[in-house]
């Protein structure tokens, strides 16, 4: 049975660029005189489309996602033809998954109801706080109660699942601050939720403030205990972990593209800046809009490709399904590799049953290093 077979549409518009985004965006000012346009951009991505009907052959499509950038800034009526030339050019399969991020500033009841009109199953809405001053300190754009808002009118428009993002550990957000948040996200009867540590990516306004001295660097020991009482609270409302930074009500609410990626999936990664992946082999597309469609009209927007070795394969696959609740068989490792999970399981980091590596939750906090030790066969 060959695996999931995933579209990436990556739409690089914005209205603003927040502080602590290092994504591949662009606001409007910063693509002026480029030639670069949302109709532009969506032609170029029917030509890729058709680029790669011709390099995969048949094949239906099981995920849709569409990420950015800011896919709501173009309209539901634009996200629309984006799901119709997928169709046109695989067609989906039954039950696909079709999901769009969405900026809560730039969605509304008739934008919600137009993506179910459309196709579209799931939305996914960038909350990050309840807290003014920590959306202040993120430049995120929108008011602390409009996510919930939003989070509701999908609801009510008809969308079968509904994420809220969060970002915790930001510099000035306190325990109550990400209580308040908790109590947002559940008050708005979401059924996944992701939630993520700030991180300080080089080059972003963030980093410079943070260069600067204006703020602080977010805290290694903060972030975990602000992880720890994220788990608590979406836990006892019924919303268990599924992924080291994702919590979803049931098996049907958790996102089935993002499982494709961490359980060896293929995926064609349409748009500027892109990644790819089908049987071992990655590719990117060039990255500036009007680049990208001046490449797909010359027949490509690839920018580089590698192919995967099998020790890659293996590295990818052990530190992918280990950050899964469904965990890690330990027939992926080698004697030494084993010999590492049981001295993790015993360090508290590990739970093994039945010839699978699950995380615990203190095993979640230091993922990274349980990924290492299984690898290089070295003392957790």
């Amino acid at each position: 049975m060959p695996p999931p077979f995933g579209i990436y549409v990556h739409v690089p518009f914005c209205a603003a660029r927040c502080g602590y985004c290092d994504f591949n965006t662009y606001t409007a000012s910063e693509l002026d005189g480029s030639g670069a346009s949302p109709d532009g951009w969506l032609a170029a991505v029917r030509s890729e489309l058709e680029i790669a009907a011709a390099a995969v052959g048949e094949r239906a499509v099981d995920t849709v996602f569409v990420g950015g950038g800011t896919p709501s800034l173009i309209g539901a009526e634009r996200l629309g033809e984006v799901l119709g030339a997928v169709r046109d050019a695989f067609g989906l399969a039954p039950g696909a998954e079709v999901t769009t991020e969405s900026n809560p500033e730039s969605t509304s009841p008739e934008f919600f109801a137009g993506l179910v009109a459309a196709g579209f199953t799931r939305v996914s809405l960038g909350m990050q706080s309840a807290a003014p001053h920590v959306l202040r300190v993120l430049d995120r754009r929108h008011t602390p109660g409009r996510a919930v808002e939003a989070a509701r009118e999908a609801r009510a428009a008809g969308l079968a699942h509904v994420n809220l993002d969060l970002i915790y550990a930001t510099p000035g957000e306190t325990d109550d601050d990400l209580r308040a948040s908790l109590d947002a996200v559940l008050d708005a009867g979401v059924d996944h939720v992701s939630a993520y540590a700030l991180i300080v990516e080089d080059g972003t306004a963030l980093a410079r403030r943070v260069a600067r001295g204006e703020l602080p660097a977010p805290d290694d020991d903060v972030a975990a205990a602000r992880y720890e009482l994220i788990d608590d609270r979406l836990s006892a409302a019924g919303l268990g972990w599924y992924e080291v930074s994702n919590w979803a009500s049931a098996p049907e609410a958790q996102c089935r593209h993002n499982l494709g990626y961490w359980l060896d999936g293929d995926w064609w990664g349409l748009g500027p800046g892109a990644h790819s992946h089908l049987a071992g082999s990655r590719w990117w597309n060039v990255k500036h809009p009007a680049r990208y469609a001046a490449a797909v009209a010359e027949g490509s927007a690839e920018a580089g490709r590698e192919e995967l070795t099998d020790p890659e394969r293996h590295t990818e696959r052990v530190m992918l399904r280990l950050r899964l609740r469904s965990g890690l068989p330990l027939d992926l490792l080698d004697a030494p590799g084993r010999a590492a999970a049981d001295r993790a399981a015993a360090d508290g980091l590990l739970e093994l049953d039945g010839g699978v590596a699950v995380l615990t939750r203190r095993g979640r906090l230091l993922a990274d290093g349980v990924v290492h030790a299984l690898l290089a066969a070295a003392p957790v």
